[in-house]
């Protein structure tokens, strides 16, 4: 039996050096093809990707939206064109056995060959999950060593979640998932030759049919580089809040009682309160690798040390763009 090829779809609006990081990191990771759907150009991006035979890159300009929406045109929203970006991915052919639906600032990070790890699933096995770990922005007064990152991670269940979120963060902790300001539910590779297949966010359909029942990878977690510093999450904050990973629409962490704040409401009450000050006290409580945070995490078995290397990987696989 052959081993299995993997690869992903990407749909990015993001700088060239961020592109090509994301794609030289999984091209590193064992990636076979690495498919980029532009959604909005970035010239160098572009050309290095064209150039690279493990890459396909497609512009998503008028004309790609024109020939794909017909007269909807292009979704305003960006979670629609990410998932139609992805299923059209999927039907035409990504040349892998089995394909991965990320964002540019999601990186799978194996213990283990992918491939092997795929390779031992059922063969009736349609999906299988990654889950995350969120990355935490260094501290600046004791910063980790070179190239390295922290991250952290929650527990899996419901119940340890809750009562070791409270533990680990203790002002903010009733209103938050796990700890995280973005998703707990990991992304999804989905094996590839089937008919009826539509990829969105975080899982994949058959037919209109969710599949509720993915595999796990256990030696592969996903890397989130949510908020890298506080100047990177504040430049992202206000989209976050109207369309992102904050809009009003998400529900709430799950609790007992049902009273937690959402993540919009909870970001709104705290800049009615004290403004971008009180979101700077939150950034640092929750977001950043103090020693405090750190050891809390280490104490329930949730501190990551990572490596991404991200700079080195870009050189090896894009060296004209260094």
């Amino acid at each position: 039996m052959s081993t299995p090829t993997w690869g992903l779809v990407a749909t990015i609006k993001a700088d060239s050096t961020d592109i090509l990081n994301f794609a030289a990191h999984h091209l590193d990771m064992g990636a076979h093809r690495v498919h980029i759907y532009l959604d909005e150009d970035a010239p160098a991006a572009r050309e290095a990707l064209i150039g690279h035979p493990k890459c396909r890159v497609i512009l998503c300009d008028a004309d790609y939206w024109k020939r794909r929406a017909k007269r909807k045109g292009r979704p305003e929203k960006h979670q629609p064109r990410q998932t139609m970006n992805a299923t059209h991915c999927y039907n035409r052919n990504p040349q892998v056995d089995w394909l991965a639906h990320l964002d540019v600032d999601e990186f799978l990070w194996p213990t283990s060959p992918l491939s092997a790890q795929l390779a031992a699933l059922p063969d009736d096995t349609l999906s299988a999950r990654v889950r995350p770990i969120e990355a935490l922005a260094p501290d600046l007064t004791k910063p980790p060593p070179k190239g390295q990152i922290w991250a952290k991670s929650c527990a899996r269940h419901l119940g340890p979640r809750r009562e070791q979120t409270n533990a680990i963060y203790p002002t903010y902790g009733d209103h938050l998932n796990g700890g995280f300001l973005s998703h707990v539910a990991g992304k999804v590779l989905v094996r590839t030759g089937h008919k009826g297949i539509s990829l969105r966010i975080h899982n994949a359909f058959q037919h209109g049919t969710k599949d509720n029942d993915p595999a796990l990878l256990g030696n592969t977690q996903l890397v989130h580089l949510h908020g890298q510093d506080w100047e990177h999450w504040l430049k992202h904050y206000r989209f976050r809040l109207s369309q992102g990973s904050y809009r009003d629409s998400l529900k709430a962490a799950p609790m007992a009682d049902g009273i937690a704040l959402n993540m919009n409401q909870l970001f709104r009450m705290l800049e009615d309160e004290g403004g971008e000050e009180a979101l700077r006290a939150f950034y640092t409580e929750v977001c950043t690798a103090t020693p405090d945070l750190r050891e809390r995490l280490a104490e329930h078995g949730h501190l990551h040390a990572i490596t991404l290397d991200l700079a080195a990987k870009r050189a090896r696989h894009f060296p004209d763009m260094t």
